[in-house]
């Protein structure tokens, strides 16, 4: 089922759980929620997070470094689909930590505790059989990534295996803030038109309101990842919730 995006364009928000701690990374959710996020993508910390630029490598190493696990994710999971229950969740991770916990245990456990999708940043398409029907015996969504170098045929086997939306990646590499939408996502998301039906929301780079309005020209949802994780470090964890709930107010505005 698709993840719902009541607001044009939905805004997903990607936080780091565990960074600065997880009573904080909970205030930070809520805050993005009340302000206008229609998503939160809980990030599951790892300790070589390949995909990603050097803001959410440091979120990352933080949160490792706190003692934040992949158990410490789905509780916190759990407690935002209580406290909001209207809001979108998706856990993003690498597939490492999935694997430990074992896929079919772990697609159990997200159901469980309130998550809506789960995107796999080192999942292939090519290789999800067990991973997408673990995923569909427990009505959740996967989402995968979608590059602009991708050929028409990947474009398909990702429309058809996602359920929630598909995640279109704006530029070819790692994850952090850019000046301006990268002139390949609307091509992208163009060609990803013609194998889903599903919403196709834009990330990589996207990091604030005139990048939300130039992809809702086009697209259905921006992604707020890296530029996030930067105001989490900079203002620390007492001003954090309140900065972020803010920054996505200005991004509605």
């Amino acid at each position: 089922m698709p993840i719902q995006f009541p607001n044009k364009p939905g805004i997903v928000a990607y936080l780091t759980a565990g960074d600065p701690d997880l009573a904080t990374t909970r205030d930070i959710a809520l805050a993005a929620i009340d302000n206008g996020a229609d998503v939160i993508e809980l990030g599951v910390p790892f300790s070589d997070p390949l995909a990603d630029g050097p803001v959410i490598q440091r979120a990352s190493e933080r949160a490792v470094a706190k003692g934040t696990r992949l158990t410490d994710v789905l509780a916190l999971s759990k407690e935002l689909r209580q406290a909001r229950p209207h809001c979108g969740i998706v856990l993003f991770s690498y597939l490492n930590p999935v694997v430990r916990m074992g896929m079919k245990p772990f697609c159990a456990a997200a159901k469980e505790n309130g998550a809506d999708g789960v995107l796999l940043t080192d999942m292939i398409v090519e290789e999800a059989g067990e991973y997408v029907t673990e995923m569909a015996a427990n009505d959740l969504a996967p989402v995968f990534l979608a590059a602009p170098t991708s050929p028409d045929a990947r474009l398909k086997a990702i429309g058809e295996s996602s359920k929630g939306f598909v995640y279109a990646i704006s530029r070819v590499g790692i994850t952090g803030t850019q000046d301006a939408v990268n002139s390949d996502a609307p091509a992208l998301v163009a060609r990803l038109r013609q194998f889903t039906q599903l919403p196709i929301a834009v990330g990589f780079g996207i990091s604030n309101a005139a990048h939300v309005k130039a992809v809702g020209e086009f697209a259905d949802a921006a992604i707020i990842g890296s530029a996030l994780v930067a105001l989490i470090e900079k203002t620390g964890p007492e001003q954090a919730a309140k900065e972020v709930g803010k920054f996505i107010a200005g991004l509605r505005a």
